[in-house]
């Protein structure tokens, strides 16, 4: 039975929601489909697996700044908030944070429902003290707090780099509701990865065992799912480049062969080495970064960064608190 210090809210997308955005995606040229669509339970598993690849920096180094600095974050900050994470179904890092700020509560928030719901399991269990707040919700498209989530000072926790996945003005609009969400004396704790060497970069995406291709397949054996489409996996390969004109790195599947796929009623032909764009991983300059995050409305409060500078924690305060 689960704890009543555990409050669930399921505002999950529907199906229709994944079959008008993929066959959005499809209809385009050049192609692509929302990363958001990589978190099934499988997709959510791989990506754990991906952290702990030697290849992935960003999981290991973030984490080690929130280590080391955790006690400089809680003086800045304050206890007693309300912290909120969108993309909270592996709170792995929030659990640096909770002892320093001992948060009124916390609101996890996801669009992998069976993943969120487990996780909100462990953290109540882990912390006995903590008041959680369950949202499965695409916060992409809506980003407000649940009902009954208790008041005070609000810092939203957005780690892992995960702004990255945005468009510059995509990001400034996401951090705009931030803003707005948190409101006057509210904060944004954020994880930025930085520009580096090409090459380091691109292995970051593209490790040798294959789990970050496993990852990019598995959209297509979702779509193939949960929507009924004939995607040949076989058909497809994981590609990785980095795009030095606009700063991030670009995940691809590209088709090996001619082929046609069915979705929905649809016919979509690709030709050989025709790809669908799945992700932009974007990295910043500290300043930036600063420059988008005061476009939102957002001030800098403070920044660490972890000896080799290869990612920064940044926090940001709303405007005229």
């Amino acid at each position: 039975m689960p704890t009543p210090r555990i409050q669930y809210h399921d505002l999950h997308p529907t199906p229709a929601d994944l079959a008008a955005e993929v066959l959005a995606g499809l209809r385009q040229k050049p192609r692509c489909i929302p990363p958001k669509f990589f978190y099934d339970a499988e997709g959510s598993r791989l990506f754990d697996a991906i952290t702990r690849l030697p290849e992935y920096y960003p999981t290991r180094t973030e984490m080690g700044i929130l280590q080391t600095h955790a006690p400089e974050i809680a003086a800045r900050v304050g206890t007693g908030a309300l912290l909120v994470e969108p993309g909270g179904a592996t709170p792995a890092k929030a659990r640096l944070l909770f002892d320093g700020l001992q948060p009124c509560a916390y609101v996890p928030m996801d669009i992998s429902r069976d993943h969120l719901w487990v996780a909100a399991e462990q953290v109540a269990a882990e912390y006995p003290w903590l008041e959680v707040h369950a949202a499965c919700t695409d916060f992409t498209r809506l980003l407000e707090l649940p009902p009954n989530t208790p008041p005070g000072v609000r810092v939203a926790f957005f780690p892992g780099s995960s702004i990255g996945n945005f468009n510059p003005d995509d990001a400034v609009a996401f951090l705009t509701t931030v803003a707005e969400l948190v409101g006057p004396g509210g904060y944004l704790l954020i994880g930025v990865d930085l520009k580096k060497d090409p090459e380091r970069l691109e292995a970051a995406y593209d490790d040798a065992d294959g789990v970050t291709a496993a990852f990019n397949l598995n959209l297509l054996r979702r779509i193939n799912r949960e929507l009924g489409a004939d995607f040949d996996l076989q058909a497809w390969r994981h590609q990785v480049r980095y795009n030095a004109e606009h700063g991030r790195v670009e995940m691809h599947l590209a088709s090996v062969r001619p082929q046609a796929v069915q979705l929905a009623g649809e016919r979509f032909e690709f030709d050989a080495g025709e790809t669908i764009h799945t992700e932009n991983s974007y990295k910043y300059h500290v300043d930036e970064f600063q420059a988008l995050a005061r476009r939102a409305g957002f001030w800098p409060d403070a920044v660490w960064l972890d000896p080799d500078a290869l990612f920064s924690v940044q926090l940001l305060a709303v405007e005229g608190s």
